[in-house]
Order: structure tokens, then C-alpha cells, then sequence
């Protein structure tokens, strides 16, 4: 395993890097850090190293508003609330400043503080069936490394040997020195990945921080924001143009058949309890049963321990590529549409061209993937608007080739719309009534 190094300002959303941070703000930053690093002692323990980057994290950004303490084992945590009942979001593994032989570095990654941050994250992702876990960090106070944890779930928790091998260990009653030195090290030494991690030196910005030079500060807001909940918990900004409107988001569901559910402090997201037959994935579930598709599958098993689960996995799985083909091709039509001046002959995406599944099966693999001199005669004609895309997402999945593809749904259901659906009359009332799935998904992303 290597670590790719950034900056804070390269790691940093860029439009949330862009705003502005208030002067009450910087001050109490720049107060509480320098505050911290008067606090060092590199002769004290382990556990006040903790209390000091606890200290400091509570101070600036996350008092009253985030738990932040030890669990079980691990050094330190944020959790995603005020409670400890909340789920971890950030976890923490904390050495002491003159600890060099256990702390990890650019070059020496694979040391006692990855390994241990390696079981306190499979305790928490796999044990504790914590799905909001955002940030793995270790620090020694002065240097900082942050591992984005969709990193850790590509190539940790993502890794069955890895996660086969925890499970024996846990099993088997061994001491945690077994598991560094027999299950971790020898992982991260075959481990052939370049992950991303952002790493900064707090004694690089003293300078900055203690001059009274506020002209200065400008340099220290991308190491404000590193730290702050929005980043660690990624939570929301002002400007995030990446967070989802609500009521795209919840209609969208619909239409695929599934909804939002709370589980304790978690968010899950099922199929619909009362399940709509025209919805994608109930159309879906029916095919792959009527057709007994899993027959077809080497690896069922790899989507549940039951035939029911397994039917739910496919299906979600196929309506997910499905979809997200769709949500591509609206984006490329606006597009289209833009550059050419609003010329209509360049909208495909509707009931007009696309009118049933076996015809959005077309689009996706006899125009979007072939060139316009390859495609068949018809198809050429009538999408001629329609630009290849030399773009993996319009090749057929190893799932489409062996379960089903659009081709096979059925084409004569229809979805009731949503309550508070987006789509109005020609009066500006809220629709009522239902549409066949195809044509309420392309009205609705209109």
C-alpha cells in the first residue's frame, strides 16, 4: 500500500473552499490552536495526547453539537450527534508526539497506527454495522493523516479475504498483537493501491497563527475547514451543489419503488413496504422470477443468504445502472439543448421516441454505444441527434447479459404518481392519477 499525500486545499471541496470564514471564527481558531500546541508535552501519556486534540476539535468547531469521546477501544471518536448513542462518523487514532516508531509516514504507512486504526474501523464497519463512518485520521497531534472512508470501503471492508480473516481472528480468542502482526501488516504489504490522504504538519502554520498580522490568515482557512464537521462528517454548506433536492430525491424513490426509513439513529433505504407492480424494481423482482433468472447467476449468493434476498439484489442492482444510464442521458439532452440554442429536434428523452422499455434498451446499446455508421438503419434515423458515447456505462453489464435488461419489463403498467408529485396540469395544479413508469420518469426529470 502507498498514500497518495494532499493538501488540505487539493483535498478540500472547492466550492465549500471558497467560503468565507468569519473573523470570530479565525479567532477562536488560531486562540484554541495555539492554545494546544502550549499544552504538548511530548513526556506525558497517550491518553493526554486524546484529551488534547479532543480539546481542541470541541473548542473550534464541534462543542455542543457533536459528541466527541473515546469507544470501546478506539482512541477517540466523532460521533454524528450530540450523544454517544449517535453513529460514529470520524475515527481516531492518536500516538504521542515522540512515538515515531509506531507512527505512520509517507514512506512507512504500514506501522502500528494503521494497523490499529484497521481493527478499530472493521470493529466499527463490520461488528457495529456502522454504514455513516466518514474519516479515518491518525495524528500524533502534530501531523495529521485523513483517509476518506469510501477509501476504506473499496479496499478494506471491500476485501473478503481481509474481512474472512478478522472474522476467524475474532473467533479465535488471540490478543490484538496478533492481528497487527500476522492479519494487518502483511494486508497493507500485499495491498497493491495508491489511497488518498490528505496530511498536514499543525507546526507549519505556527508562524501564521501566532503573527498579528491578520493579512496572514487567508493562509490557515484550509486548514480550518479540514477539521470542520462539514469536511470530517461532510456534512452540508451553503453552496454544495452536490446535495440532493428533497423532493427530486423522495419522487425518484418512488418511481424506482423504494423509500427512506429511520432504524434507530440510521437512515435505510427498502423497497416500498406497499409495493407499487409498476415501480422499476417491482417490475424487475416479477421478470427475474418469472424467468427464474438467478438459474443463470455464478454468484447469486454474492446478493444474499436467501433466494428472496438475492431476487431484492439483482433487481436493485439492474434498476440502479438503469437509472443512472437515464439521470446521464437527461444531463447530456440539456446539454445538447443548450449548445444548440434550443432547437428541439435535439430532445430524444421522451414517451415520442423512447416509448416503451424495449426502445430505452435500443438507446442504450444501439445508439449511445455504437457510432452513427454502425448503427442500424432505423435507430439511425431516428436518433440522429443522439452523439456516441465511447463510454463504459452503455455496455452491457455481466448482470443485463445473464438476468434480463430493460427489453424484458413490462410495458403496459402504470405507476400512480406521487402525493406531492412535481408534475402540474395545464393549470398549474399537482397531477393526480398514474402514468405508465417510462414516460412519468422522462415527464418527471423534465
Amino acid at each position: 500500500m502507498k498514500l497518495s499525500l494532499q493538501s488540505p486545499g487539493k483535498a478540500l471541496n472547492k466550492a465549500y473552499l471558497k467560503e468565507k470564514v468569519g473573523r470570530a471564527e479565525i479567532e477562536i481558531f488560531k486562540a484554541s490552536f495555539l492554545k494546544m500546541l502550549a499544552r504538548i508535552d511530548e513526556g506525558e501519556s497517550e491518553e493526554h495526547g486524546k484529551n488534547i486534540v479532543a480539546d481542541f476539535l470541541k473548542n473550534v468547531w464541534y462543542q455542543d453539537a457533536y459528541e466527541i469521546n473515546t469507544k470501546d477501544r478506539k482512541d477517540l471518536v466523532i460521533h454524528t450527534g450530540k450523544t454517544a448513542k449517535d453513529p460514529v462518523g470520524v475515527i481516531l487514532e492518536v500516538k504521542k508526539p515522540g512515538n515515531k516508531a509506531e507512527m505512520i509516514s509517507g514512506e512507512k504507512p504500514n506501522a502500528k497506527a494503521m494497523q490499529e486504526l484497521l481493527l478499530y474501523y472493521l470493529r466499527e464497519r463490520i461488528d457495529g454495522d456502522n454504514k455513516f463512518i466518514r474519516q479515518l485520521i491518525i495524528t500524533n497531534i502534530y501531523e495529521w493523516f485523513l483517509i476518506d472512508e469510501k477509501f476504506a470501503e473499496q479496499y478494506f471492508f471491500g476485501n473478503g479475504q481481509l474481512r474472512k480473516d478478522y472474522e476467524e481472528f475474532k473467533q479465535s480468542g488471540k490478543p490484538t498483537s496478533f492481528f497487527y502482526e500476522q492479519i494487518a501488516k502483511p494486508f497493507f504489504d500485499a495491498l497493491d493501491a495508491d489511497i488518498p490522504c490528505t496530511n498536514f504538519d499543525i507546526r507549519t502554520y505556527e508562524k501564521v497563527v501566532a503573527n498579528a498580522n491578520k493579512a496572514d490568515d487567508h493562509k490557515l482557512i484550509a486548514l480550518y475547514k479540514i477539521l470542520s464537521p462539514v469536511h470530517l462528517l461532510k456534512g452540508k454548506f451553503a453552496n454544495d451543489s452536490n446535495s440532493l433536492d428533497k423532493g427530486f430525491y423522495e419522487e425518484l424513490l418512488h418511481i424506482i419503488g423504494l423509500e427512506e426509513v429511520k432504524d434507530g439513529g440510521k437512515k435505510l433505504i427498502q423497497r416500498k413496504k406497499k409495493a407499487d407492480e409498476a415501480s422499476l424494481i417491482e417490475n424487475t423482482i416479477t421478470k427475474l422470477e418469472d424467468r427464474e433468472s438467478l438459474r443463470n447467476l455464478n454468484n447469486a449468493s454474492s446478493f444474499g443468504a436467501t433466494k428472496n434476498e438475492q431476487i431484492n439484489g439483482v433487481a436493485l442492482e439492474l434498476c440502479i445502472t438503469w437509472v443512472n444510464r437515464v439521470l446521464f442521458m437527461k444531463l447530456l439532452e440539456a446539454q445538447l439543448l443548450k449548445y444548440h440554442k434550443g432547437n428541439k429536434d435535439f430532445l430524444f428523452l421522451n414517451t415520442r421516441l423512447v416509448h416503451d422499455y424495449d426502445e430505452l434498451s435500443n438507446l442504450f446499446f444501439g445508439v449511445l454505444a455504437e457510432r452513427p455508421t454502425s448503427r442500424k438503419e432505423r435507430l439511425a434515423g431516428k436518433f440522429k441527434a443522439v452523439p456516441y458515447l465511447n463510454s463504459s456505462l452503455f455496455e452491457r453489464t455481466e448482470l443485463e447479459r445473464t438476468a434480463i435488461d430493460t427489453s424484458n419489463l413490462d410495458n403496459q403498467l402504470q405507476l400512480p404518481l406521487a402525493a406531492h408529485t412535481v408534475l402540474k396540469d395545464d393549470k398549474g395544479k399537482t397531477l393526480a392519477g398514474s402514468l405508465s413508469t417510462l414516460d412519468y420518469l422522462f415527464r418527471f426529470l423534465d
